[in-house]
């Protein structure tokens, strides 16, 4: 691996592993969608190299201040993302959790809509159209 990816300390890192070349346009989904996050850097593959060119290598980008990784794979997969692996957001207002919501339903999988569950009094969990899996919570 690159030197330029290795940390100095252990800290765990979410990585998402794209199929089909989508790592750069789920990324822009995301910070757009999350106040305070942004793509801090990218490594594409190169004409010649094991992935398609151009495609993401590996990528890392900040959510709310939470780290991510992610990259497309070149070698196809019979496994995708699965719900039973999500992130859990809690939101400070209704308005920023309906509208995050929406925006990661667009296109997506509801599995439970927004809505009082009696563990939370705004409660909702979906999987984007990239099939990541998302818990979003009204802060108590």
């Amino acid at each position: 691996m690159n030197t330029k990816w290795n940390r100095s300390t252990m800290t765990p890192i979410p990585f998402l592993m794209f199929q089909g070349g989508v790592a750069q346009a789920a990324m822009e989904l995301y910070v757009a969608t999350f106040p305070g996050s942004r793509i801090v850097r990218a490594e594409r593959y190169a004409e010649g190299e094991h992935g398609p060119a151009g495609t993401i290598k590996v990528a890392t980008f900040s959510l709310c201040g939470r780290e991510f990784m992610c990259s497309d794979s070149p070698v196809q997969h019979h496994f995708t993302f699965t719900p039973s692996s999500s992130t859990f957001v809690e939101c400070d207002s209704v308005e920023e959790l309906e509208r995050i919501f929406a925006v990661l339903a667009d296109g997506g999988k509801v599995h439970m809509p927004l809505d009082d569950y009696g563990f939370s009094r705004r409660f909702g969990w979906v999987d984007d159209k990239f099939g990541v899996s998302w818990q979003l919570n009204l802060a108590a």
